[in-house]
């Protein structure tokens, strides 16, 4: 049963990649360069059911999948190089749209803000320092520095707390699967966010659906 937004929002947790930035296509991009460089054929089946989650953990599910004898921290170093080289030399790389505003706004409301996601804390800081976003979140946590990726609810348990906010006055917005159900567990309202590049996500428990993030001002007075 989905949950009702019964209390005022407080804190906003941010997944990142999907939700603030359009880089699912390069880290597809990343992905499958490391796959064929392996000769791995992976489905796009597959390849979903990796979205949202920490690289590590994709790559360890990979190796099991596939009996491979290869160390998954190997490959992790192998994906994220070519990641960088995407980043670096991909010049329509863009904040998703909107997502900018409502940063803004949310902080001007002195709510606070906390981004979660699976992303390795290097690529954090690589985007957070290129679209000049530090200053307006509190904190930042990368979910391959946990014990468990998402769709374990950890990485959202641990924001509330570094948020010293009550989990009834915190909101998360998530593009993916397995962060909506990070999000569920962890007992926090959760926005989808329908983002288009984001492939094969449902949504379907979210407790409310957004594709456009100026939806979210009604909820903040």
């Amino acid at each position: 049963m989905k949950k009702q937004l019964e209390y005022k929002i407080k804190c906003v947790i941010f997944d990142m990649d999907g939700v603030i930035i359009d880089s699912e296509e390069i880290h597809k991009k990343a992905y499958y360069e490391t796959f064929v460089s392996l000769g791995l054929n992976v489905s796009e089946d597959l390849y979903k059911t990796l979205t949202g989650s920490s690289t590590i953990n994709a790559f360890q599910k990979l190796v099991k999948h596939f009996d491979l004898n290869l160390n998954p921290e190997d490959l992790v170093l192998d994906k994220r190089k070519r990641y960088v080289n995407f980043f670096e030399n991909d010049p329509n790389l863009k904040l998703v749209a909107g997502v900018e505003d409502i940063i803004k706004y949310f902080y001007e409301k002195q709510i606070t803000l906390i981004l979660a996601s699976s992303s390795a804390m290097i690529n954090i800081d690589r985007v957070f320092n290129r679209f000049n976003l530090n200053n307006y979140f509190t904190a930042k946590i990368s979910g391959a520095d946990l014990t468990a990726s998402k769709p374990h609810p950890e990485i959202f348990e641990k924001a509330a707390i570094l948020a010293n906010i009550p989990k009834e006055n915190c909101v998360v917005i998530e593009d993916s699967d397995n962060g909506i159900m990070a999000a569920n567990d962890a007992g926090i309202f959760v926005f989808g966010y329908k983002n288009p590049l984001s492939e094969g996500q449902t949504l379907e428990n979210a407790d409310f659906i957004i594709n456009n993030f100026k939806r979210l001002k009604k909820f903040v007075s």
